[in-house]
């Protein structure tokens, strides 16, 4: 057996050759972007999706044994492109994004979302819950693996961005217009619901977690040996129909995401975390990924690019050991 070291796109991928081996499973992967911040703080196209899929994603998945479909990105119809207010252009947005990833799974693909920041999660959900036959909305479980836990309203937010809202957008606690439009109808029940990594809380959303009975997966356990990971995804598999894994890149160390505004000491590292995303992804159920928040200009050395192209490693080779 030897070692191979191959570089593409900036991202170092590490792979073991080994005479008469079999090749990995092939994987269809649609990379789907939506670029729509929904923000007042930033420019509402975010960098990020286009800098992650140009940076040799798509070589890097092929190189991998995926079957990689040409880039699938979210655009605003004529009409809606006058639409007023972030909030509702961001809701439009997760309305198109959510078609797409519905279609990407209706084609037997595995949906990559490009995130701008969190608001995306809507549109992620939307599509998984409106990808099976028929108008019957599936049952969607998600695990949102973030150093902030994204569960303020707008009665409990101290900052009022929108990006601290979207789990508890998705859970029906607030802004029901901004959800349905986004395509997300029901609600996710609390149950369906899992936070990792956690470690930046407001108080008044702690109480409002503790109410709801979120579960949690500490950043401990994202290190190994991932008994709680398995835990939380053998109780979603008996509850949901498909599985989002949702990533905000600051739940990393920050020394992987210096450029990111809102990092938080004690952060998994990006190998850690590909791990806890190969043992994840193992489970059939577990049926999208995404990833938000690349901090695309401020990311001089590429070292947050390598850290995303990680951790979507990690989740593909979860997938080929099905």
């Amino acid at each position: 057996m030897k070692t191979v070291l191959c570089l593409l796109g900036g991202a170092l991928l590490l792979s073991q050759v080994v005479s008469g081996a079999q090749s990995p499973k092939p994987v269809k992967v649609a990379l789907v972007k939506n670029a729509f911040s929904g923000s007042r703080e930033e420019a509402e196209l975010s960098p990020g999706p286009d800098a992650l899929e140009r940076g040799g994603l798509a070589e890097m998945l092929v190189k991998l044994g995926c079957d990689v479909a040409p880039p699938r990105n979210v655009r605003l119809a004529a009409g809606q492109e006058k639409a007023y207010g972030a909030w509702q252009r961001v809701a439009l947005a997760n309305g198109h994004l959510g078609n797409l990833v519905a279609e990407s799974l209706k084609e037997g693909r595995f949906p990559v979302g490009l995130l701008a920041n969190c608001n995306g999660l809507l549109g992620m959900l939307a599509g998984l819950q409106h990808a099976g036959p028929g108008n019957r909305p599936l049952k969607v479980g998600l695990v949102y693996i973030d150093a902030h836990a994204d569960f303020n309203t707008p009665e409990t937010t101290l900052s009022g961005m929108l990006g601290g809202m979207p789990v508890a957008i998705s859970a029906g606690l607030c802004l029901t217009r901004l959800r349905q439009q986004s395509g997300i109808d029901p609600a996710l029940p609390f149950s369906s619901i899992v936070l990792a990594g956690v470690r930046d809380v407001d108080p008044l959303e702690q109480e409002l977690l503790d109410r709801c009975r979120i579960e949690m997966i500490p950043t401990a356990d994202l290190r190994g040996p991932l008994a709680k990971v398995h835990e939380q995804m053998k109780r979603l598999t008996n509850l949901t129909d498909l599985i989002y894994i949702h990533i905000d890149m600051d739940v990393l160390d920050p020394n992987e995401v210096a450029g990111h505004p809102l990092t938080v000491a004690g952060g998994p590292s990006s190998r850690d975390l590909a791990q806890a995303l190969t043992a994840t992804f193992r489970y059939r159920k577990a049926a999208a990924l995404g990833i938000a928040s690349y901090p695309a200009d401020r990311d001089k050395d590429k070292v947050s690019l390598r850290a995303a192209y990680a951790l979507i490693e990690g989740a593909i080779r979860g997938i080929q050991a099905r």
